[in-house]
């Protein structure tokens, strides 16, 4: 099971423009951060039973003769989840009452934000966020509770952008870190992952923005968010993966 935090920064909640619970405005976009080096990469003395591979960007060596154009570092061992926004209407458990905030601007608020099914409140646990009915936004984070919306939202409140957005723990990944995925590896039963799959990871342009649930990361873990979930028994399709000895590619 792996649940992105969609975490609300602390600025975010007690910052200008927001008053108490209830009808807060939006928040102003985050400011853009500059790409950081992928020297960063490397886990802060991450402990292990055996030696880690450097999550550090190996440098090019220099060309001997001729300049020629070199391809960009490659880093490998990584492991690659993914994170969807769950939809209501392809969940048909029992009702359940959720409590919460109705905005942005509070947190573990006890709202009635209504009943939804059971199993679209266990996906929105798991994953961050679900598209209601409605057309609003039920997302939950472990330090703010549930709360409604009008988007998908990543860690500094921005909304979530299908095969762009990733999660990482900020140690290892700082934000705005951008990558491409460069080798699927295997699904962690060791098969070969779906070719179309794969091929769709590929080709995001990935930047991290979201962070994982305290405990939830690791030093060589990201966490791709794919969009909207397509169909019922989301997590028994091909797109709901683990992929081991995955690389990475600075981008």
């Amino acid at each position: 099971m792996r649940v992105c935090a969609v975490l609300l920064a602390v600025g975010l909640l007690t910052g200008s423009g927001l008053a108490g619970c209830g009808g807060g405005t939006r928040p102003a976009p985050p400011a853009v951060l500059p790409r950081p080096s992928f020297g960063t990469w490397a886990p802060p003395g991450a402990a292990s039973s055996r030696p880690a591979p450097s999550a550090t960007f190996p440098s090019a060596a220099a060309p001997s003769g001729p300049a020629r154009a070199t391809t960009a570092a490659v880093s490998g061992g990584w492991e690659i989840t993914v994170y969807y926004t769950a939809v209501e209407t392809l969940h048909d458990g029992e009702p359940e009452t959720v409590t919460g905030c109705r905005g942005l601007d509070c947190a573990h608020g006890d709202a009635d934000l209504g009943e939804y099914p059971a199993d679209f409140v266990a996906a929105v646990r798991d994953e961050g966020t679900g598209r209601t009915a409605a057309g609003t936004y039920l997302n939950w984070s472990y330090d703010v509770g549930y709360w409604l919306d009008t988007a998908a939202r990543d860690t500094a409140g921005g909304p979530l952008r299908a095969f762009v957005s990733a999660a990482a723990d900020p140690g290892v990944l700082p934000r705005g870190t951008a990558f491409r995925i460069a080798g699927c590896g295997r699904l962690d039963d060791g098969a070969t992952p779906p070719a179309e799959v794969c091929a769709a990871l590929r080709r995001g342009r990935w930047t991290v923005t979201d962070e994982f649930t305290p405990g939830l990361g690791g030093s060589r873990h990201v966490d791709v968010y794919i969009g909207e979930e397509t169909e019922a028994d989301f997590t028994a399709s091909p797109w709901y993966l683990t992929l081991t000895g995955a690389s990475l590619r600075r981008s």
